[in-house]
């Protein structure tokens, strides 16, 4: 195994660095606007027919795909972390607990110090349970997640439909009075949430962190509970497709094309049908929460399934490329990008930086993704020919090997 690492990492890195880059596409709506943004074009106001086109865009190719394809490429790496400390020797597993121990607090220091969407404690907290499970064959570790994600999709689709279609109900002029008060009461708090955010997010620094830490103290514990089914599942299929050999050549190029040409096609034409039906109700709010959390789960699973086939099939001709050797270059430093990410759009639209923030729909905020990935992909090479590593890889290797790694090329 250890001698094919250096071809599994480099196409490790190239998705990886796409999917960073995906990340940003869509988590550029939680700085850019309240959160109930997230879910529609037309929240917390109505936005424009581009906003809608744009977000439609963003729902068709980026949203849950690249949270999935960045999950499945965590599960793989923490699976190829171990291999390598076994092969050289040493506890793999005992190593990579203390690795994700130190990734739980960076986690918790990027949720206090700057953004409520932090990933990498619910990362963390996954990957630890994950190490029971990282000795058993790709088989039973698909048959686990798959069992995994459609029980967590299930339950997902359980707790929303009562309110998507009551929704509907209102909508269409159809609900009972009952059910109209109930609707406008949800409406209601959401829109207060919403004037709550955008009055924490335009306050200084600390008056931002202090507000934060006291009315949400416990985020990074709530979106570890209501995710790590999802995520775990994703995980799971990374570690099973590493060990499949799918990064390293262990699959041929017509089973690469079975998947990448039947999964994604399928995953994109679900999504496609959704996108219309919703598009053409101006995205309704419940609606798209049952959608987002649960009943889009396995067209997004097929479309990263999909897009990591592709760019295995693509990895050979794109590592020669300019683009592709920026793009594995982004991928060697996703740490760094993803936290590098949230400090330039918190910059942007925060209330310490140049509060942009409600300032921005669903289209004007892709100029603010075009800026993110031109950084990403300008910064990452030419820091890479110079140092080993990103600086936030450096310094979370040191800390879990309890040395100063080597840093300067």
């Amino acid at each position: 195994m250890e001698e094919a690492a250096p071809s599994r990492i480099r196409t490790l890195d190239l998705i990886r660095g796409v999917a960073v880059l995906g990340i940003l596409a869509v988590n550029v709506a939680s700085f850019a606007a309240p959160t109930s943004a997230t879910y529609s074009p037309n929240l917390p106001s109505p936005g424009s027919a581009a906003d809608n086109w744009a977000y439609a865009f963003t729902l068709l190719f980026f949203e849950g795909k690249m949270r999935a394809l960045f999950s499945m490429l965590f599960g793989a790496s923490l699976l190829l972390y171990i291999d390598r400390k076994e092969a050289a020797g040493g506890d793999g597993a005992g190593m990579q607990l203390r690795r994700l121990v130190w990734l739980a607090l960076f986690g918790l220091l990027h949720f206090a110090l700057f953004w409520d969407g932090d990933i990498l404690f619910m990362y963390a907290c996954v990957g630890l349970g994950s190490l029971a499970l990282y000795r058993a064959p790709p088989a039973a570790m698909v048959v686990l997640a798959l069992g995994t994600f459609t029980l967590w999709q299930a339950w997902g689709a359980a707790s929303w439909a009562t309110s998507a279609e009551r929704e509907a109900r209102v909508m269409a002029g159809t609900a009972s009075p009952k059910e109209r008060w109930d609707h406008a009461m949800v409406v209601a708090e959401n829109r207060r949430e919403d004037d709550a955010d955008r009055k924490a997010t335009l306050s200084s620094y600390t008056t931002e962190i202090e507000t934060r830490l006291r009315k949400h103290p416990d985020y990074p514990l709530a979106m570890l509970a209501h995710n790590w089914g999802e995520t775990l599942s994703y995980v799971l299929i990374g570690m099973a497709l590493l060990k499949s050999g799918f990064f390293a050549g262990g699959w041929s190029r017509r089973r690469l094309r079975l998947l990448a040409f039947g999964a994604l096609p399928l995953g994109l034409a679900l999504t496609a049908m959704f996108t219309a039906y919703v598009h053409a109700r101006g995205y309704p709010e419940l609606m798209m929460h049952l959608a987002l959390r649960s009943i889009l789960g396995f067209p997004h699973l097929l479309m990263a399934l999909g897009y990591a086939a592709c760019l295995v099939l693509l990895a050979s001709r794109l590592q020669l490329s300019a683009f592709g050797q920026r793009c594995e270059a982004a991928g060697r430093m996703a740490f760094s990008n993803y936290i590098g990410s949230t400090v330039v759009m918190c910059a942007l639209f925060y209330g310490w930086g140049l509060g942009l923030f409600g300032q921005y729909g669903a289209a004007g905020q892709w100029q603010f993704v075009l800026l993110g990935w031109a950084l990403m992909l300008g910064w990452s090479k030419p820091w890479l020919a110079r140092f080993r590593q990103g600086p936030l890889e450096w310094l979370w290797r040191s800390l879990t090997e309890w040395r100063r790694a080597r840093f300067i090329r």
